[in-house]
């Protein structure tokens, strides 16, 4: 028997490994959380986010897999050392895509012959040489779980996948490092028989994901485009349970938008970031406040509901370049806004940035003496918090935030503000040298 464990929610690829496993033969089970007494001599476990390495329940989850051999893989794979460090009773770690290595792990001994992955060996890490990423994307059916539709996702029971790969540049984000720049598309049948499945197995609604749904196909010769596929899988699942939430505003047109209207829920999800020129340059954006504006009134006129991400506490970021981002938001009348405090990934840029940024300069550290001085807040945090506060004012029809709301949206920004401590202090102790 070999679990696949996925803490918190069933990843997609912890259901991507389990169908490759299964497929081969395998008797697999994925689940959500495994007893210390199970009965299974391998454990794979899915990990998402930096921060469950510095999770006490993860933490204690691990310490209890004495004499199993178990495989850590995901975005958090990047820096193996991490991982290591921070878990207990970790035989091998994944790193990058891990459909091909878990077989081979699965059906050999752990060693230097092994592609993409590190192990200690004689209190030594080794870490072996990449595997490159296959051309073709393709794999077997998905390991579905039974109580998948009791899951949800920013709205969806499942992020399905259409492609990997990323043309951006952004100094914040893992998926170039992780999935490369070339865009790999799956073949639009595989992905629609993925989603007969799913719907078979009682889920409602499906997120596309991919980081930008648009760049499906792009330079590949397939026979649909993002628009057919669009198509056929609303056919499938019904456009009011099918959504793409993350786009980029320079891959929009006119021919997407109107699908989007036509064959999903008729909501965009941008990621915008800020309303200052000069941070969307440090961050290698590479598009400006003025597209990402054009971007919104193209949708708009379109008939699509347009919601926004936005990031604080940038290194890049001062004060003037926070206010323009809280103007953009006053301009824009975005729908929703999503407001994030600025996560140093392992393998960005940005994380070697952090890193090397001492804590009295570093606004996710820095006590705010501003507006909020009373609240004990960081700067970042002050930013996160005051900009949500505005966004709800900012919306087409505007809110009025009661005190209830108030206090759910600094709750918020404290919560953000202690995770990204967390996980700075984190890449700071395995992944950089300290500031000199």
């Amino acid at each position: 028997m070999i679990t696949i464990v996925s803490p918190e929610i069933y990843t997609y690829g912890s259901m991507v490994v389990g169908g490759v496993l299964e497929n081969a033969g395998y008797d697999v089970m994925l689940t959500k959380r495994l007893e210390a007494d199970a009965e299974t001599d391998t454990v794979f476990v899915s990990l998402y986010s930096t921060l469950q390495l510095i999770d006490a329940s993860i933490k204690k989850f691990f310490s209890l897999l004495a004499g199993k051999r178990v495989i850590v893989g995901g975005p958090v794979s990047a820096y193996p050392e991490i991982v290591f460090g921070e878990l207990s009773n970790i035989s091998a770690v994944v790193i990058g895509e891990g459909e091909e290595t878990v077989l081979d792990l699965t059906e050999n001994d752990i060693d230097k012959d092994l592609q993409g992955i590190a192990f200690f060996e004689d209190e030594n890490l080794v870490v072996t040489e990449p595997r490159p990423h296959s051309l073709g994307l393709t794999h077997p059916l998905p390991l579905i779980p039974p109580d998948i539709s009791h899951q949800r996702i920013r709205g969806a029971n499942v992020y399905i996948e259409t492609h990997r790969g990323c043309l951006g540049n952004c100094d914040f984000c893992q998926v170039p490092e992780f999935f490369g720049k070339k865009i790999r598309s799956r073949e639009s049948e595989e992905i629609l028989d993925e989603v007969r499945a799913f719907k078979d197995a009682g889920v409602e609604r499906i997120a596309i994901s991919g980081g930008t749904g648009s760049l499906y196909g792009y330079k590949n010769r397939l026979s649909h485009s993002f628009v057919d596929l669009l198509k056929e899988i609303s056919e499938i699942i019904g456009s009011k349970n099918l959504s793409v939430p993350d786009m980029r505003v320079d891959y929009l047109n006119n021919e997407v938008l109107e699908a989007i209207r036509n064959y999903t829920i008729g909501w965009i999800f941008l990621g915008i970031e800020s309303g200052s020129n000069k941070v969307l340059k440090q961050m290698h954006k590479g598009v400006s406040a003025e597209k990402a504006m054009g971007a919104i009134e193209e949708a708009r006129s379109c008939g699509v509901h347009v919601a926004g991400s936005f990031i604080v506490g940038h290194p890049a970021e001062e004060e003037e370049d926070y206010n323009l981002t809280r103007e953009f938001i006053e301009d824009a009348m975005l729908e929703d806004v999503f407001v994030s405090i600025v996560e140093p990934i392992p393998s960005t840029s940005l994380a070697e940035q952090i890193a090397n940024t001492t804590e009295e300069e570093n606004p996710s550290f820095k006590l705010h003496t501003g507006e909020y001085a009373s609240l004990k807040l960081t700067e970042s945090e002050a930013r996160c918090f005051d900009l949500m506060l505005n966004a709800e004012t900012s919306k087409p029809v505007p809110r009025i935030v009661t005190n209830r709301e108030y206090d759910q949206l600094l709750k918020i920004a404290r919560m953000q503000g202690n995770d990204i401590r967390g996980v700075t202090q984190l890449i700071k102790k395995y992944a950089y040298s300290e500031p000199a």
